[in-house]
């Protein structure tokens, strides 16, 4: 199973690695080694929303996840996108921001291709943390059987009856930010008010298509199928569904990777350096969704979904506090790791109380919801 899910990643590590030595010497091999560990470090709560999403895929399209998708991470998100990015904001041509990133300079050199990129973050940020915020708060303001921090996701599942709260609070939230955080307000409130769109178009397309095709597939072809098989099988969706799905998957490893790129460019302002490091760090996300899905680790650990949408709310959060003051990459990467390892050790603990398996409820379970919100 290790060497089947991860042989990719495997195989990718060992020719980036060795072509970094060979080409750049120790220091460029010590450069992509550290981008990598670094993209991990700040995804790893990533990989674990993702696989709440692939599971209820299709095997086509989970396989589209692992070919399109790595390919839309690692050159769209991690290459193309910053270059967009630079090229907009700088009133560039593409040739031009091409030549700039090819020429490098440090980050607090104005005018290079760093400098400008960084410059561009309270619009990444105010974009990347409305929507991982709107993924946050719709994950605690909904209903579930399993609470892990009950005295507080309780109380938040009561109050999340009402009707679009979350995005009532998102956009409280990026006006707050926008006021107090932001030297140039309007950008921020629009570039935050797209992520919020982004979030609704995207998440409420792929409910729409999801809810069908789970009607389509009650007809009497899946049934007879699931006699033969001798059970009732659970069949991930395809087609639309699973298309905007797919969307959804990719523009939420998009918003995750905002950090990692800006922060990469204060190790290095080589942009093959970084999309190289942090392209083998996404191909080892990819690797571990896919694994915690093979695995049925979501069902085993129920707690841990949980810590991810925690960890993503303290992303959320940290994202539009950067609008305005640096926070180390290195304390995000910590507190994502912190909520997924806390909610780990509350799931086996869990476990070793009812007997251990997955099974077991020791709380009282709550009433759920028949919606089928991406999150």
């Amino acid at each position: 199973m290790i060497l089947r899910t991860f042989g990719w990643s495997f195989a990718v590590t060992v020719i980036a690695l060795g072509g970094a030595f060979l080409l750049g010497g120790p220091t460029v091999f010590a450069l992509v080694l550290i981008l990598c560990v670094l993209e991990i470090s700040l995804s790893f709560d990533n990989a674990v929303v993702n696989a709440t999403i692939l599971e209820r895929m299709n095997p086509f399209w989970q396989k589209m996840f692992l070919t399109v998708g790595i390919l839309i991470a690692v050159f769209g998100m991690r290459l193309v996108f910053p270059l967009l990015l630079v090229g907009i904001t700088a009133s560039l041509g593409p040739i031009e921001a091409i030549q700039l990133a090819i020429e490098g300079g440090s980050i607090d050199e104005p005018g290079t291709y760093a400098y400008l990129l960084h410059e561009a973050h309270p619009a990444i940020a105010a974009y990347g943390g409305m929507f991982l915020m709107l993924l946050f708060l719709d994950f605690i303001f909904e209903t579930r059987e399993h609470t892990w921090l009950s005295w507080l996701e309780r109380p938040l599942a009561r109050i999340g009856k009402l009707d679009q709260l979350s995005v009532v609070v998102a956009t409280l939230a990026l006006t707050a930010a926008a006021y107090w955080l932001a030297e140039d307000p309007g950008t921020v409130m629009i570039s935050g008010a797209l992520g919020i769109v982004t979030y609704l178009l995207v998440n409420g397309l792929g409910s729409l298509f999801e809810a069908e095709a789970v009607v389509a597939a009650t007809d009497e072809n899946l049934h007879a199928e699931q006699e033969k098989s001798g059970g009732a099988s659970i069949v991930g969706v395809g087609g639309k569904a699973a298309f905007f799905l797919f969307l959804y998957l990719e523009v939420l490893d998009a918003s995750f990777s905002f950090d990692g790129v800006i922060g990469a460019f204060a190790i290095t302002q080589n942009i093959f350096i970084v999309a190289v490091g942090l392209g083998v760090g996404a191909m080892y996300i990819r690797s571990i969704t896919v694994y915690l899905v093979r695995q049925g680790t979501l069902d085993d650990y129920v707690y841990l979904e949980h810590g991810a949408h925690w960890a993503i709310g303290a992303l959320a959060t940290i994202l539009l506090v950067t609008i305005k003051y640096e926070v180390h990459e290195v304390v995000t990467g910590l507190i994502g790791v912190g909520f997924i390892g806390a909610a780990l050790t509350s799931s086996l603990l869990r476990n070793r109380r009812s007997g251990g398996d997955g099974d077991g409820n020791l709380e009282p379970a709550l009433p759920t919801t028949d919606n089928v919100r991406t999150s």
